[in-house]
């Protein structure tokens, strides 16, 4: 990685920092966490009295932060709770996605008008895939948590227990880069009410597995079980992390991932949703055993 790639996503850390919100080390061209699980925690440092989590471990700390993006060209994310944010995520159309399906901002567009409201001016991030961030401050006194699709198809949301990727940061799909530089708004009355709303539960499917490139496609599939299980509301995540495991577990079998990788990714998921370490690091195992003893031979799958 060329050195002023690392420069450019130090001073990204040290702008956000700078914004009064923490961050945490990404793993390189990837939006996981590049921190360790409780299973592999060393009891040192910020951990010395206990395992900490993500949102714990982040810093707004000029000096921690140049300490530690001198060691490898991480990418940015943000805890958005500790950070006093809520973001909306404007999610793009999947390939599965059937033909003539709005995108996350038309729907977004639809629902601001179904609440006679314009479409809010605040910082706007333009994600790799074509996606928007859009950044709002979290009213005090009220701890919202991630959704997936509560507020209308294709639009998530960001709180406590969730990170997104600050702008400066790359995966190989390509940048997160500033479409909008206006001040963070207040979230919106109107918005604040639908997320207050009843929430429901999304559950997200798993893919056939395709006979070409499995590695990469099983690395795609990881990190959105992974993602699922961030975004999980309170009352079905352990069911969520079980269920997410084990639709990974078959590429673990198969050589496509591996075991150690999954477990610190799951672990991490887990965690940012408020699990506990030691519940979290017991399902992993025993759904990770469950799917290596049962999966079917890549060939009759």
């Amino acid at each position: 990685m060329p050195h002023h790639t690392r420069s450019a996503l130090l001073h990204a850390a040290l702008d956000a920092a700078a914004c009064g919100w923490p961050v945490i080390p990404l793993h390189p061209r990837c939006k996981v966490p590049a921190l360790h699980g409780e299973r592999r925690c060393p009891r040192t440092g910020d951990c010395a009295e206990g395992h900490r989590t993500f949102e714990q471990r982040a810093t707004t700390d000029p000096a921690r932060i140049e300490r530690c993006w001198a060691t490898g060209p991480f990418n940015v994310g943000i805890a958005t709770g500790p950070a006093g944010l809520l973001v909306v995520d404007l999610d793009t159309l999947k390939p599965k996605d059937e033909e003539g399906t709005p995108d996350g901002a038309a729907n977004f567009t639809a629902l601001c008008e179904r609440a006679g409201q314009a479409l809010p001016t605040t910082r706007r991030i333009r994600t790799p895939s074509g996606g928007e961030h859009l950044y709002f401050t979290a009213p005090p006194g009220v701890r919202f948590t991630n959704t997936t699709g509560t507020l209308t198809p294709k639009v998530d949301t960001r709180a406590w227990g969730g990170q997104v990727v600050a702008p400066g940061s790359q995966t190989s799909h390509g940048p997160y880069t500033l479409l909008d530089d206006s001040p963070v708004a207040d979230l919106p009355a109107w918005l604040q009410q639908a997320l207050t709303a009843t929430r429901k539960r999304v559950t997200v499917p798993v893919l056939p597995v395709p006979t070409r490139d499995t590695s990469r496609y099983a690395t795609a599939v990881l990190q959105r079980e992974v993602a699922a299980v961030a975004t999980t509301p309170e009352g079905g995540r352990q069911a969520e992390l079980l269920r997410a495991v084990r639709a990974v577990g078959r590429f673990v079998a198969w050589g496509d991932l591996d075991r150690t990788t999954v477990e610190a990714a799951f672990t991490c998921g887990g965690e940012s949703t408020g699990l506990p370490p030691a519940e979290c690091r017991a399902t992993i195992r025993k759904a990770l055993d469950y799917s290596i003893r049962t999966a079917w031979p890549r060939e009759t799958a």
